[in-house]
């Protein structure tokens, strides 16, 4: 996480826009603020606006965000855990265990945003393809 802060100067909605004084936040970056209540509200970065202001989407509810909080730029993209460690595991938007399960350590996490696989990576062959969804 670096120390790039601003400051949220409008909300509609789950839309925020976020007024930086220097270093806007890339495109798809991760923006994290604390709420009054103790939760951290996650904020995706989705449209620079001139060249101090970005608008994010909140990737939960911002009941208790306030003109003014101060928001911190975590200079990475939103990911998520990966691998077999996750099957049978639900989670969030934001990559956070949602079941009520112990906590999971897996080894990779890849951010929501990334490229498609290569036609080479990809398999031509018929396969059971597990998801952890029980039907």
């Amino acid at each position: 996480m670096n120390n790039n802060t601003g400051v949220v100067s409008q909300i509609i909605g789950v839309v925020a826009d976020v007024e930086f004084k220097e270093n806007l936040p890339e495109i798809f970056s991760a923006l994290e603020t604390k709420l009054p209540d103790g939760r951290t509200l996650v904020l995706e970065v989705q449209q620079h606006l001139g060249a101090s202001t970005v608008r994010t989407i909140a990737m939960s509810t911002t009941d208790g965000l306030e003109r003014g909080a101060e928001v911190v730029d975590t200079g990475e993209p939103i990911s998520v855990p990966v691998g077999p460690e996750t099957l049978g595991r639900m989670y969030n938007v934001t990559g956070e265990e949602i079941d009520g399960k112990a906590h999971v350590k897996t080894k990779k996490k890849y951010p929501i945003h990334r490229p498609a696989p290569s036609f080479k990576e990809q398999s031509t062959e018929s396969e059971v393809l597990e998801t952890g969804i029980k039907v």
